[in-house]
C-alpha cells in the first residue's frame, strides 16, 4: 500500500508504507498458528494478497505520474495565456481600466475572445477588442495573431485606420496558419473594435470590424455607440479600400467606456433570456471602472446561473482629467 503526501513544491508524491507488508505478515503468521500454512486455500490467500497490493502500488504510481504531467501542462498553459493576454495597466495616459475576462473552457485563462491597451507613438491611448469565431482553447491561436499585431502596430502606425488596416492584414495572411481547420473548416474571422483615445480634449474616434457597440456612461445615462461606418470583420477582405474615415466620438473627463464581447449579451438565462448589458448598467449606481466591473461580472453570473458557455470579456475604460495621470502606470 501506499500513502500520497504532499511535497514542497505542492506536488503529490507516494511514499510507501508497510500496510501491504504487514497484512501479508498477520496472515503467514495466522496460517502457522492454525497450521494452514501449507494448505492450498492459505497460499491462495496469500498469492492474492500479494497480487493486490503489488497493483495497488502499480495503479497509484501510474495516477501520480498522470497528475505530476497534468500539473506541469497546467502550469506551462497558464503562463502561455498570461503571455499572449497580457493584463493591462490599470492606469495609462489619462484612463483608467479594469477588466474581465470569463472562459468556456475547462482549465483555461484565456480562449477566443481578446484585448489589449497600448500607448501611440503620439500622446493618445490604442485600446483593442475583439471576438474570434469560435471559442476555447482551439481559438487562441487566432487571437495571438491580433494582439501581436496590435502590439507591434500600435506604437508604429500613424493613425487608427492604418492599425486596423494592419491587424486585418495579419489576420488574413496568416489565420489558416493557426486556424484549427482540422475540426472547424469554415471560414475564420475575428469581429474587432478599435478605438484612439488622446490624452488632451475630448475627441475620441473608433472603428468597428463587425464588433458588438461599445457604452458611453455619461452623467449617468448609458450611450450606445453604433458606428455609421461599420466594416466587415478581420479576415473577410482588404479594409484598405473601404475604411476612408473613422467614428469620431466624444469622451471627457468622468465618462466611463463599456467595451464587451458576445459572450456577454448573448449569455441566457435558464429561460433562455438574454442578458440586457446595457439596462444593467444604467441601473447600476455611478462609480469608478472597478466598481462597475464587479457589479456586471455578478450580475452576469447571477442572469447565468451556472458558468458561462461562451468565452466572455468585459474591458471598463474612465478617462480622468489629464494632468492626474501625466505618464502611464502598470500598477
Amino acid at each position: 500500500m501506499v500513502r500520497a503526501t504532499s511535497s514542497a513544491d505542492g506536488n503529490w508524491v507516494s511514499k510507501p508504507r508497510p500496510i501491504g507488508a504487514l497484512a501479508v505478515a498477520a496472515l503467514v503468521l495466522v496460517a502457522a498458528l492454525d497450521g494452514t500454512l501449507t494448505t492450498a486455500n492459505r497460499l491462495a490467500q496469500i498469492l492474492a494478497l500479494l497480487v493486490l497490493c503489488a497493483l495497488t502500488v502499480f495503479l497509484r504510481y501510474v495516477t501520480e505520474r498522470r497528475d505530476r504531467a497534468l500539473s506541469r501542462a497546467r502550469s506551462v498553459a497558464a503562463t502561455t495565456q498570461r503571455v499572449l493576454l497580457r493584463p493591462p495597466p490599470r492606469r495609462i495616459g489619462p484612463l483608467r481600466v479594469a477588466w474581465l475576462y470569463l472562459s468556456a473552457e475547462d482549465e483555461a485563462e484565456i480562449g477566443g475572445d481578446l484585448f489589449a491597451v497600448g500607448r501611440a507613438g503620439h500622446a493618445a491611448t490604442r485600446v483593442v477588442i475583439g471576438d474570434v469565431r469560435g471559442h476555447g482553447l482551439a481559438a487562441i491561436g487566432e487571437a495571438s495573431l491580433v494582439l501581436s499585431a496590435f502590439r507591434e502596430g500600435t506604437h508604429r502606425c500613424a493613425s487608427l485606420l492604418e492599425l486596423v488596416t494592419a491587424l486585418d492584414d495579419s489576420v488574413s495572411r496568416n489565420v489558416e496558419d493557426v486556424a484549427d481547420t482540422k475540426h472547424d473548416p469554415g471560414e475564420h474571422f475575428i469581429t474587432c473594435l478599435a478605438l484612439e483615445i488622446p490624452d488632451e480634449g475630448t475627441g475620441a474616434e473608433m472603428i468597428n470590424c463587425g464588433h458588438p457597440p461599445p457604452l458611453l456612461v455619461t452623467d449617468q445615462q448609458v450611450m450606445v455607440l453604433h458606428a455609421r461606418r461599420p466594416l466587415p470583420p478581420l479576415g473577410m477582405g482588404e479594409l484598405a479600400a473601404e475604411a476612408r474615415r473613422t467614428d469620431p466620438f466624444t469622451f471627457q473627463a468622468g465618462d466611463m467606456l463599456v467595451l464587451y464581447t458576445d459572450g456577454v449579451i448573448e449569455a441566457r438565462s435558464p429561460a433562455r433570456a438574454f442578458y440586457p448589458l446595457a439596462e444593467r448598467v444604467a441601473s447600476f449606481p455611478a462609480a469608478g471602472p472597478d466598481d462597475l466591473l464587479a457589479r456586471i461580472h455578478h450580475d452576469l453570473l447571477a442572469h447565468i446561473g451556472g458558468p458561462p458557455l461562451d468565452d466572455a470579456a468585459v474591458l471598463v475604460i474612465e478617462h480622468t482629467p489629464s494632468h492626474h495621470l501625466l505618464r502611464p502606470r502598470t500598477h
